[in-house]
């Protein structure tokens, strides 16, 4: 006779402290093979080396402008700083938008077809100057008080090129660098100069895969010799062609440093001047350049976004990302410790960011801030929405007047033991805040990534502004103090994730961890 026996099922409680997913967003690996530092979703949270905190908000910062802020120009020309926003259709306009608040009459209303202009500050002995460009339109030229269309006929004049085809610039060793416009000419004007006669640097019988120029920027390395600046372009086919050197009318100072295969760039802000590198976005994803150039195509870890590679190429699937993709830009804030891409999900509407942490290179998404373009003014990140330009990450903690919203899928855990089951009963979030924002813990077995929890409502409460509320009257809000309820929690299965929501307006948050109760047992046969 055949014995059989039954199905043997023992439970122990046990309880377990998950870190916060400090190691941020991670689109590249399997769920079941994910570091349990990782999150499979982080939203809103920016991590930090030991902690996920809560972004800032943004506030409108100039207002009254009917269209789309689709370019920003700051102006620093010795203790003057100003910031112009470019606003698109109906009517093409620029607006000084320094000071805040609702702006005045444009200070640029005539001979503008397009919104999205490139711009760079040159200082000469005749003064401080903006220069901007666009591919369309005569080329604006800024002294601080007046602007002048550039043409071949103007005080200063630019001669040798039709100048509404310049649309990028830059500046290297003292002289000023163009892009024409769907060719492979760069054209540069003479040293310290904002006019003259321009001349051209032909690549066309470098670039061997064709297309045109896209972006233009300095790129500074060591080279054995001490720090160097080169002259870096980027063709629409994703060549990468380095100059070194003062003088390109002459063999004896001019140099081609060489000539790199990378992927397509996304957008005409595809480059970034970032500390001592040069970062480009591309269908490879975001590359410091001194690495790409040896091994990027060959080993896709020295991406910056390696990590969230699978999320930056549906991205750019889905918006159309293209060389010639509008909103797409990389941006740094050294205040924030932050660069991120700006992915042009739906311009007005849901633009999104995906942001790095510069010091522990680790990733997570913001969504809320509506943004096409972004610049940075008195050290902070601003960016022009729809009919406004907005302050990003401030104090207010509030995304103009709506809550800021968080989710987070941690990377699934099995709790010490692979194969048995578990049942989840209760989470605990240790959070330090200055409020009672609205928290939302529930667990997520098995690879599965439903978001099952209920919109969270939040009703901010009113505090008092520092030099703003009046004594014995504001409510004040309290310092950072530590908050960790048990919420109950429902989940059978062999690994889990913690799914993290929150609402809030006006709050700090901290997350350090959350703990987990369970129980699990053996099964036999």
């Amino acid at each position: 006779m055949v014995r059989t026996r039954g199905l043997v099922q023992k439970t122990a409680a046990g309880v377990q402290s998950v870190p916060a997913p400090v190691g941020g967003w991670n689109a590249r690996d399997s769920l079941a093979n994910m570091d349990p530092l990782d999150a499979a979703t982080l939203i809103n949270f920016f991590p930090t080396v030991s902690s996920c905190v809560l972004r800032g908000g943004y506030s409108r910062w100039a207002t009254g402008m009917t269209g789309q802020v689709q370019s920003l120009f700051v102006y620093s020309g010795g203790a003057t700083t100003k910031m112009f926003a470019v606003v698109g259709t109906p009517t093409f306009k620029i607006y000084d938008v320094t000071a805040g608040g609702a702006v005045g009459a444009a200070v640029v209303s005539a001979g503008i077809t397009s919104a999205i202009w490139e711009y760079i500050n040159v200082a000469t002995t005749g003064g401080n100057y903006l220069y901007a460009v666009n591919g369309v339109d005569k080329p604006l030229l800024y002294d601080g008080t007046t602007w002048v269309a550039i043409d071949n006929a103007s005080t200063p004049a630019i001669t040798g090129v039709t100048t509404t085809t310049l649309s990028n610039v830059t500046l290297f060793k003292n002289r000023l660098w163009f892009i024409q416009k769907d060719t492979l000419k760069a054209w540069y004007l003479p040293t310290s100069s904002v006019g003259g006669a321009a001349q051209v640097l032909d690549l066309r019988s470098i670039a061997k895969y064709g297309g045109h120029l896209v972006d233009l920027d300095t790129w500074t390395l060591d080279a054995g010799y001490g720090m160097d600046d080169n002259l870096a372009f980027i063709t629409s086919n994703g060549e990468v062609i380095v100059y070194r050197g003062t003088d390109p009318s002459s063999e004896a100072t001019w140099a081609l440093a060489g000539v790199w295969k990378l992927g397509s760039p996304i957008g005409t802000r595809s480059m970034l001047k970032w500390s001592g590198d040069l970062l480009i976005l591309t269908y490879d994803g975001l590359l410091p350049m001194a690495q790409a150039l040896q091994s990027s195509r060959l080993d896709p870890r020295v991406a910056l976004s390696n990590k969230i590679q699978g999320a930056i190429t549906q991205a750019t699937t889905d918006y159309g990302g293209s060389h010639a993709a509008v909103g797409w830009q990389v941006y740094y804030n050294a205040k924030r410790n932050a660069v991120w891409i700006n992915v042009p999900v739906l311009e007005g509407s849901q633009q999104q960011q995906y942001v790095m942490n510069t010091i522990t290179t680790s990733w997570c998404q913001f969504t809320g801030w509506e943004a096409n373009v972004w610049e940075t003014f008195s050290d902070d990140p601003y960016f022009g929405g729809n009919g406004f330009v907005g302050k990003a990450w401030d104090t207010t903690y509030a995304d103009h007047t709506s809550n800021i919203v968080t989710n987070v899928f941690q990377a699934f855990n099995y709790f010490g033991s692979r194969g048995v089951k578990k049942y989840f009963t209760r989470a605990r979030p240790s959070i330090f805040t200055n409020g009672t924002p609205a928290v939302n813990v529930g667990i997520n077995v098995d690879f599965n990534l439903d978001n099952t929890s209920a919109s969270l409502i939040y009703t901010p409460n009113s505090v008092g502004l520092w030099g703003v509320a009046l004594w014995d009257t504001g409510i004040w809000g309290a310092g950072l103090q530590i908050t960790n309820n048990w919420q109950g929690v429902t989940g059978i299965g062999y690994c889990a994730s913690i799914n993290m929501n929150s609402a809030s307006q006006g709050l700090q948050i901290e997350w350090a961890s959350t703990d987990v109760v369970y129980q699990s047992g053996w099964a036999g046969i």
